[in-house]
């Protein structure tokens, strides 16, 4: 993966001189223009066979001067870096309205509107450049978890699904002029590899690239994502991505956030993000907190040497924007910590091999080439007690699991695949990183679109060329 980003970027060079302002939330603000489902629809698709209310991408196409009135009122406010209204434009949310075919069409149109707002700032105060970030949101689906308890292997998306849903987006996004992209809301990191995963490809087949922020959600007090990964674990299976930021967004508020961005400022080397909710929601499911009370935290946060960037998310308006520029006005920037360069892995949780670590110890009954009963167990499709065999491993110290499928009478493929996401559904074994063994690149490739952490490839060869070689070698570096 090329390293993209380079320091004589604009944004680059702004961030190491002050606090930039990302903008507020864009649900917020078109809830108040009160719109029927006649705005909705407009008069191109009176005719379109479901309800459309609610689908806010949609605007961009059917209302679009309301959506550039919310962009010019977060610029006015003074955001530095405002959104595309495209939380959800993917071909997987669309697919609820029947409107995936639209995708690309959403994420130019709307990406065009913000441009056209932040062109006409930067004509007006060229002083301060004003820029346009791509959102994608992280659909309404999750690779990482099965929609039926009962069937722990089942996933209602795949990898490849959410990949090229994600790679239509980015075409629109970048074609239409944004500045850079920002993968936020991430509740499933497998999903949020997805997304990395076509940004990356997208960026090599086009010859184009833009700067990426990354923003996760912490969703309770138990400091994990949706899919049950650490802040740590989910950092380092992001890691390898050329990223400018890392964040956290939504969920919480800018109290309960706190303890999770003071743990990111130390962990990445990179530009930190951070735009919580307005508060909690209360008993109505609205939000309470002022301008002033979320300024005061945040203030805090970049007086604590935390923020790089800083908006807000959920319940926020363009009164929010302009109270947190007045505090960040005149703040130090936070300045970018020195890391030391460790292997590290992950599952649920972190792995992390440093030059006093003892040997890490792997297991390897999990191993239908090694253990007859394991293989045994398999070929028969009893996984459950094939499960069994990976949690006693972990249960006796096992720091990774070495996981291999290669059986001349098995689908290697599929019962990687089925073997991977009942792990998933395991947390007792999904904590720890994942070793994915195969001779073959098919197998490898099927259990790496199944594990959101950061895995071991054991591994490639040389027997089919050097090309070859290296082809895989920076496939996997991708996943």
């Amino acid at each position: 993966m090329k390293k993209r980003f380079y320091p004589d970027h604009p944004l680059h060079q702004l961030l190491q001189e002050r606090i930039l302002v990302l903008d507020g939330a864009m649900g917020t603000m078109i809830q108040r223009y009160k719109l029927s489902e006649e705005d909705f629809r407009g008069d191109r698709f009176t005719d379109h066979p479901r309800d459309l209310k609610g689908n806010n991408d949609l605007l961009s196409l059917t209302r679009p001067e309301v959506i550039r009135e919310i962009h010019l009122a977060y610029l006015e406010a003074g955001a530095d870096i405002i959104e595309t209204n495209t939380f959800s434009a993917n071909g997987i949310s669309m697919l609820d309205y029947d409107m995936a075919d639209l995708v690309y069409e959403m994420n130019l149109a709307s990406a065009r509107l913000a441009r056209e707002a932040c062109d006409e700032y930067n004509y007006k105060t060229p002083r301060q450049p004003r820029f346009v970030a791509g959102a994608l949101g992280p659909t309404n689906r999750t690779a990482s978890l099965s929609p039926d308890v009962n069937e722990p292997a089942r996933r209602n998306v795949s990898f490849d699904q959410l990949r090229d849903a994600y790679y239509h987006q980015v075409r629109g996004l970048v074609e239409g002029g944004c500045d850079l992209l920002l993968v936020e809301t991430v509740f499933d990191t497998l999903n949020c590899k997805a997304a990395l995963f076509a940004i990356d490809q997208y960026f090599e087949e086009s010859g184009r690239s833009l700067p990426v922020m990354l923003s996760v959600t912490i969703v309770d007090a138990s400091g994990r994502t949706l899919s049950g990964q650490t802040l740590e674990a989910f950092w380092v299976s992001v890691s390898h991505f050329d990223l400018l930021s890392i964040g956290i967004n939504c969920a919480l508020g800018a109290q309960e956030m706190r303890p999770y961005i003071e743990e990111l400022s130390r962990l990445a080397p990179v530009y930190l993000s951070c735009y919580p909710n307005a508060g909690l929601p209360n008993e109505f499911g609205e939000y309470d907190q002022t301008p002033q009370e979320m300024g005061a935290l945040l203030g805090e946060f970049a007086d604590s040497g935390f923020l790089n960037i800083v908006g807000s998310c959920c319940g926020s308006t363009p009164a929010f924007t302009r109270e947190i520029a007045r505090v960040m006005a005149g703040k130090s920037v936070r300045s970018l910590p020195k890391v030391p360069a460790y292997p590290r892995f992950s599952g649920l949780e972190p792995l992390t091999v440093r030059p006093d670590s003892n040997f890490v110890n792997v297991g390897e009954r999990c191993n239908v080439t090694g253990s007859r009963r394991f293989a045994r167990l398999v070929t028969e499709g009893d996984y459950e007690e094939a499960l069994e065999v990976a949690r006693q491993q972990v249960e006796n110290g096992a720091q990774l699991l070495d996981i291999n499928m290669d059986e001349g009478l098995l689908d290697s493929e599929q019962a990687m695949t089925t073997f991977l996401n009942l792990i998933a559904s395991e947390p007792d074994i999904a904590r720890v990183p994942l070793m994915i063994d195969s001779s073959k690149w098919s197998v490898i490739e099927a259990g790496l679109k199944c594990a959101q952490g950061k895995c071991v490839v054991n591994s490639i060869s040389l027997k089919e060329g050097e090309e070859v070689f290296k082809h895989h070698a920076r496939l996997a570096r991708r996943y």
